[in-house]
């Protein structure tokens, strides 16, 4: 969500530590969300586009959090995640070939708006009970990246105001979450050998080098303020997710 003055004066208690361009940041997350999935659906033989890709979901939960803090209407806001992941479901199970039990990344990132709100309205005492629902509920769901990217969207609210917390908690998130993931053992042709080195470097190029570890690259684009290239329509930043799989299945369609 992109920010204007009025949105900025309508809670002048709040002071995130990170990039608040969040209309470039989103226009990146695409980028990088294209190459993403045109490296599974086009190009499998490119496994480097899939690792490119895991800088986009850090990006756009940060995105979440500096719109929440603005918004002027969280329940709305809720209700656009919910129609535009209705909207993509379709077209995330054809082109990702998916299905119903597997929702798009738009049901994470209602789940975890969700318990943001529950953190700060309070009500009976919701800023207990919210954050660990919301996680629950993400686990039953099957929601993308599962009840750890719910998670992660609390711990990141949690340090919004800090650099280094964001740090900390992208560092201390993405090494844990990597290590349940395949080990990456070459990039673009070059074979990533570190086993004859000794601890603990070993243990942490293997630690870092893996698929999911990547989204660590996110964390300069967070943290680093810079100008926003141009402000992005609300209705294009919504339309943009279901559009881009339509675009992908008709390219895959066509060239299969």
């Amino acid at each position: 969500m992109s920010l204007t003055s009025s949105e900025t004066l309508s809670r002048p208690g709040t002071r995130l530590a990170g990039n608040t361009a969040t209309g470039t940041l989103k226009m990146i997350a695409l980028v990088l969300m294209l190459t993403d999935h045109a490296g599974k659906m086009l190009f499998p033989n490119i496994p480097e586009m899939r690792l490119i890709g895991r800088l986009a979901f850090p990006i756009y939960v940060w995105c979440l959090i500096v719109g929440f803090e603005y918004t002027r209407n969280a329940v709305r806001y809720m209700l656009r995640l919910l129609l535009v992941g209705l909207i993509s479901q379709p077209l995330y199970m054809v082109a990702l070939n998916h299905t119903w039990k597997q929702p798009n990344i738009f049901l994470t990132l209602l789940i975890g708006l969700a318990g943001l709100w529950g953190i700060r309205e309070k009500r009976w005492l919701s800023h207990l009970w919210a954050p660990a629902a919301a996680v629950i509920l993400a686990g039953v769901l099957g929601a993308d990246y599962g009840w750890k990217g719910v998670l992660f969207i609390f711990l990141l609210y949690a340090v919004r105001g800090s650099r280094a917390g964001i740090a900390a908690v992208m560092i201390s998130y993405f090494l844990f979450w990597g290590y349940y993931y395949s080990q990456v053992t070459a990039i673009f042709g070059i074979p990533l050998s570190y086993g004859s080195l000794p601890e603990p470097f070993r243990g942490i190029l293997s630690a870092l080098f893996r698929t999911e570890t990547f989204g660590l690259l996110a964390l300069p684009l967070i943290l680093i303020p810079f100008g926003s290239i141009r402000k992005m329509p609300l209705w294009l930043s919504y339309i943009i997710y279901p559009a881009h799989l339509a675009l992908l299945w008709l390219l895959e369609t066509l060239f299969r």
